[in-house]
């Protein structure tokens, strides 16, 4: 695939995935992201998941013909971004490796060696020529790992943006674009927000044309969208108009407040209502909702003195990312000692700037007049 007439992809397609990092569904699989750029020198950009060495090294023969690469450029070490690292070695042992210092340090982890007659060390501002292509590194650090470089090309305008602007899904399948990027943000790069704020501040001042992720399609067509929605998203804004109810419920009677609660949200004209059953709906499409909508209702049941297991995994995943700037509402069901919310506002005694409602809704053992009420007051509140 040509990006420019200099800058080629040479990533593939893993369809054989079905979890990521061990943890994320991804029906429609990965793309693992790799590019070259030909100049009067050559630099491959990032290599390839292990299980595809192959189909990378003959994608880099199939775009370069007789001439070969002169650098192997890594900004980010997560194995399926370096996995490839000493298969490149072996077959292009001239090349030199341009990563950053604690990238080194990373390498002599995974392989056993740092590569130290390769190395090309570079930090903040740095800059490599091949030729009409000049590239300047710009140092990315806990984005998402505290080695990340990014990298600009100013030749062509394009910024290689590591992790960056990426998304779940094989390049083959065509899906919409945010919704699988927002659930890939907020799984693996949510917690480090101000990072990603700092990284979005240096990239300003560049003239950016087309962006290069690591995972994803190549993005070259109303920047400003993308650009804007990783804005909101490290800065814990508010994406979307809507109300979150994230619950569990054993017997069925915390789901029927639930439900009378969505319906009431609807019936006072609330623009979107979202339901999520944290024992069956993809736990990564929970917390991404989470943080989509600016207002969520956390409702579940009392349970061994705490909650049901699912509702505090899911409340962990929030706190693990740095989860503010919210209004929260509670519904507890208890049959004899309910302490939900009690337990669920000490779990997040550690995020920031939460809004807690008035009201709050108390069922004992199944719906009644009184917790109708308080239903109503808090759809109400809410709307």
């Amino acid at each position: 695939m040509k990006i420019t007439n200099d800058i080629k992809y040479i990533g593939v397609n893993d369809h054989k995935i079905d979890l990521f990092e061990g943890q994320y569904d991804v029906p429609n699989g990965m793309a693992y992201n790799s590019y070259a750029i030909i100049d009067e020198k050559i630099a491959i950009m990032d290599t390839v998941d292990v299980n595809f060495t192959d189909e990378w090294l003959s994608n880099i023969k199939n775009v370069l013909g007789e001439r070969n690469p002169d650098y192997l450029i890594i900004q980010h070490m997560e194995p399926d971004h370096s996995a490839n690292i000493q298969n490149f070695v072996n077959e292009y042992p001239n090349a030199e490796i341009v990563a950053s210092a604690a990238a080194f340090k990373m390498m002599k982890q995974f392989f056993g060696t740092d590569f130290a007659d390769k190395q090309i060390v570079v930090g903040e501002g740095d800059t490599l020529s091949l030729g009409k292509h000049n590239l300047t590194f710009v140092t990315a650090p806990m984005v998402h790992w505290p080695e990340v470089i990014v990298t600009y090309d100013s030749a062509d305008k394009v910024l290689f943006s590591a992790d960056g602007f990426g998304k779940f899904g094989a390049l083959d399948v065509e899906e919409d674009w945010a919704c699988e990027a927002r659930r890939y943000y907020i799984g693996i790069v949510g917690k480090y927000g101000a990072q990603v704020q700092a990284l979005l501040k240096k990239a300003s001042a560049l003239n950016i044309e087309i962006i290069c992720p690591l995972h994803g399609p190549v993005l070259s067509e109303n920047l400003g969208y993308y650009i804007n929605l990783y804005d909101i998203w490290s800065s814990y804004g508010v994406e979307s108009d809507g109300v979150l109810i994230a619950y569990t419920s054993v017997y069925g009677n915390t789901k029927k407040a639930v439900e009378k609660l969505a319906e009431m949200l609807k019936e006072n004209g609330c623009s979107k209502v979202v339901v999520n059953d944290l024992a069956r709906c993809d736990m990564a499409e929970a917390v991404e909702d989470a943080f989509r909508y600016g207002k969520i209702v956390l409702a579940t049941t009392t349970y061994n003195s705490d909650v049901f297991p699912f509702m505090r995994e899911f409340i962990n995943h929030l706190v693990e990312r740095g989860y503010k700037n919210r209004t929260i509402g509670f519904i507890e069901n208890g049959s004899w000692a309910p302490t939900a919310t009690k337990v669920m506002t000490k779990m997040l005694e550690k995020c920031k700037n939460l809004t807690y409602t008035e009201s709050t809704v108390r069922i004992m053992s199944a719906l009644n007049e009184d917790s109708e009420k308080q239903l109503k007051a808090l759809a109400d509140e809410l709307s």
